[in-house]
């Protein structure tokens, strides 16, 4: 029987470290540090994201989390983020993905993923 995407992410347990480690690399990514790096000051509303994402994540790979938060339009509405802060978020969490040894298929599943909520993320 073949594994869920969520299975092959690592569980609950591996979501968490690729969000922790993805929220890391967008504060250090110059194309968009600047939307996350307030986080940082901000640590109760910085482990509120990493729970959401959490929930997110985990949910939309085939996992038992509740997702309760709000659809991706609503999310990131008057953002007004570019396609290439879109762009270099979906860089950041792909290199999270191969440092983690992600093998290569459930990459290109995130990645097609990724790819499918662009217009419900960007330029709102």
């Amino acid at each position: 029987m073949e594994q869920t995407l969520y299975e092959r992410l690592g569980g609950k347990p591996g979501i968490k470290a690729l969000v922790d480690d993805v929220l890391e690399a967008h504060m250090v990514n110059p194309a968009i540090s600047a939307r996350f790096l307030p986080y940082r000051e901000r640590p109760d509303d910085l482990n509120d994201a990493k729970a959401q994402l959490c929930a997110f994540f985990g949910a939309g790979s085939g996992g038992p989390e509740p997702y309760s938060g709000r659809d991706m339009v609503t999310a990131h509405r008057g953002m007004n983020i570019s396609t290439s802060e879109y762009m270099a978020a979906i860089d950041d969490i792909m290199s999270v993905l191969a440092a983690h040894e992600v093998d290569e298929t459930t990459r290109k599943d995130v990645l097609m993923i990724g790819y499918s909520l662009k217009g419900d993320i960007t330029n709102q």
